[in-house]
């Protein structure tokens, strides 16, 4: 039996059907996104959303946005096609003739018409904007014609598209199809099919197609795509057609070749863990000989943070080492760059953040875990030296090193921290002076950096220097943060200590190295297990604080408000994961085993096989935002990963 299968009983109830998500990359950028009965619910959804070229941020656009397929017998039409109008009508209500979807390997969707049996198959061409669907026609009593009616958005991803008269609506005879483009700037759109069709012009705007996902985030939700005609192509019982839709054209005959090529090379979903791995290679995206990692679906951009706390997990913990080594570099080279010009990247967003280079050091660290101090070392021993030491030359901006030795930031016009949500009035948590998570990075940083060059003659008085900080700043980090809860102040500023019971302490006592001792650490996670630990992840703020909102709902500013007070995160299970196992040892391996099976749950819930970004921190624990997040899906990674580790 498939481990991600669903019948017909839930594909034809749409409450359940149109919750669920699917997500197929390549990448470089592109993807493909929609609901498992293929009725676009986002306006990011797309059957082709492609980077636009010469862009210097990711900005993805929607070239196609679906394609109706009718099933013709008798003369009789049979749309498959589902879209929700203006005032909540579906129609064609082509759900209804789904017998099976399995996205296994590729999203496949078996449908019944009568005597017919016709699946449906898509796979996405790897590092190619390029998306293949193959029909095969299982079984018919009778002939059988196939009509494929492309709905065309062209538009940015987040925009929305209304009727107009500024499209260039001509359609360009291609090999086995045709091409178009419907304004300046734009790439063509070819659209082929791998044995030759009839093309109909049958031009026709759709107006009024709503978005419900857009409308309960109290966003613009409706839009005008355009239809300019259909193909027709008959088929026969046992026969496979594949249609092919990219920015470039390809030659029929190859269709069958690639569609088999790319199918036998995805990763199988068959557990947990594959269906991860499957995820975390999702984030990947190579433009321009570089690597970088985006930060999730639908409407992520690659940035520095997410990107150094997501890189481990997503590449170390499926064994993709040659893939950490060269986002690494491409995103080394952009703070170095920053650091020695004062300039910050175009490309990667936040790389001027004061806690890029604490995550750097801790991502490096993960590396030198995985492999040895030597191999680390060989590779990021000039990396480590500029960063510590640019830092306690008080060099990085918003970043200075107290005389205590521990590290303070402005954070009350910007919000500088992952809690980053912001409004018109500002941050909405103003994180400044001592936060937690910084020191208690620096501290690890100052340890590990020690650590891992302490063989090395050149670097001997660069070594002590930063052991004499660390050793400076391990009494002042407990005295300004340990309270006398038990727990730690989540920052603390001049006098005013804030008591909000924040994971960020849960950072703190994860890492290798903290200035805590093992009572103290304990201390922390029992507090930390006891109000914030849920089964999808850490709230961001406990019930029992001021303020506490744990359901992500209502307009944006409601929205901004709510993201970190409250709704549960599942990256920062792997800091507390790291944590229990320092604090119980291998008698605590079952109790984060059984901490695991909430994310397990989440593999056939929301994204299909991924992670949202956030759930809302009181029961039923919804996903919500992204529905597939980088930084969560690496850290249940890594997670398991060092599971698999201590019981081997």
């Amino acid at each position: 039996m498939s481990y991600l299968k669903f019948d017909k009983n839930l594909m034809i109830n749409l409450e359940q059907s149109l919750r669920k998500e699917m997500l197929r990359t390549n990448q470089a950028g592109a993807y493909h996104c929609t609901t498992v009965v293929g009725c676009n619910t986002r306006k990011q959804h797309g059957l082709l959303v492609i980077p636009m070229p010469g862009r210097e941020e990711y900005s993805p656009h929607v070239l196609l946005s679906t394609l109706d397929e009718t099933v013709i017998q008798h003369g009789a039409p049979f749309n498959l096609g589902l879209h929700r109008y203006r005032g909540g009508v579906y129609s064609p209500n082509g759900h209804k003739y789904i017998r099976e979807y399995d996205c296994e390997t590729a999203p496949l969707t078996t449908y019944r018409v009568g005597g017919v049996i016709l699946t449906k198959e898509k796979v996405f061409i790897s590092e190619e904007n390029r998306i293949l669907i193959r029909y095969t026609l299982v079984d018919a009593h009778s002939p059988t014609t196939l009509q494929f009616r492309p709905f065309l958005a062209f538009r940015e991803a987040n925009a929305l598209c209304i009727e107009n008269g500024n499209i260039d609506g001509t359609m360009t005879p291609v090999s086995n199809g045709v091409s178009c483009c419907l304004y300046n700037g734009y790439p063509t759109l070819y659209m082929q099919v791998s044995r030759k069709p009839e093309w109909v012009n049958d031009p026709n705007w759709y107006n009024g197609i709503e978005y419900v996902k857009d409308l309960e985030r109290g966003v613009p939700y409706c839009e005008d795509l355009y239809v300019p005609g259909y193909f027709q192509v008959n088929i026969k019982k046992g026969e496979s057609i594949i249609f092919s839709a990219g920015t470039s054209e390809i030659n029929p005959r190859q269709l069958a070749a690639l569609y088999k090529k790319e199918h036998d090379s995805r990763t199988r979903r068959t557990s947990f863990y594959n269906c991860l791995k499957n995820a975390a290679k999702q984030f990947y995206f190579r433009e321009d000989e570089r690597d970088y990692m985006l930060s999730g679906y639908p409407w992520g951009t690659i940035l520095a943070r997410n990107t150094l706390m997501s890189l481990p997990g997503n590449t170390l913990a499926i064994d993709h080492r040659k893939d950490f080594e060269e986002i690494m570099a491409t995103t080394a080279d952009n703070l170095i760059s920053f650091i020695d010009t004062g300039k910050p990247s175009a490309k990667i967003h936040g790389i001027d953040m004061p806690d890029i280079p604490l995550w750097a050091m801790w991502a490096i660290q993960q590396y030198a875990k995985s492999f040895s101090i030597a191999e680390a070392a060989s590779l990021y021993a000039p990396l480590v030296d500029k960063l510590l030491n640019t830092i306690i030359d008080n060099k990085y901006p918003n970043l200075r090193v107290d005389d205590n030795g521990m590290v303070m930031t402005d954070g009350r016009q910007k919000a500088v921290s992952w809690m980053n949500s912001a409004t018109n009035h500002g941050p909405v948590i103003p994180r400044s002076g001592y936060l937690v998570e910084f020191n208690a990075l620096w501290y690890n940083a100052l340890i590990f950096g020690a650590q891992l060059l302490e063989n090395n003659t050149d670097y001997a008085e660069v070594v002590a220097r930063w052991k004499e900080v660390a050793e400076k700043m391990k009494q002042p980090f407990i005295d300004t943060f340990l309270n006398d809860s038990g727990y730690l102040y989540d920052y603390v500023n001049g006098t005013f200590a804030d008591p909000s019971v924040r994971p960020n302490m849960v950072i703190a006592i994860g890492l290798d190295n903290s200035p805590l001792d093992r009572r103290q650490r304990k201390g922390v996670l029992d507090v930390a297990t006891r109000e914030l630990l849920t089964p999808k992840g850490l709230r961001t703020l406990s019930p029992r604080s001021y303020g506490y909102r744990p359901i992500y709902v209502g307009d944006p500013y409601e929205r901004e408000i709510t993201l970190h007070n409250g709704p549960a995160r599942p990256w920062l299970i792997g800091f507390y994961a790291d944590a229990y196992l320092r604090v119980f040892g291998m008698s605590g391996v079952s109790y984060i085993d059984r901490m695991l099976i909430g994310f397990e749950d989440e593999m056939t819930n929301g994204c299909v096989g991924s992670l949202s970004q956030l759930y809302d921190g009181n029961p039923p624990y919804d996903g919500r935002g992204a529905i597939s997040h980088a930084t969560n899906v690496a850290e249940v990674l890594r997670t398991l990963r060092t599971l698999k580790k201590l019981n081997s």
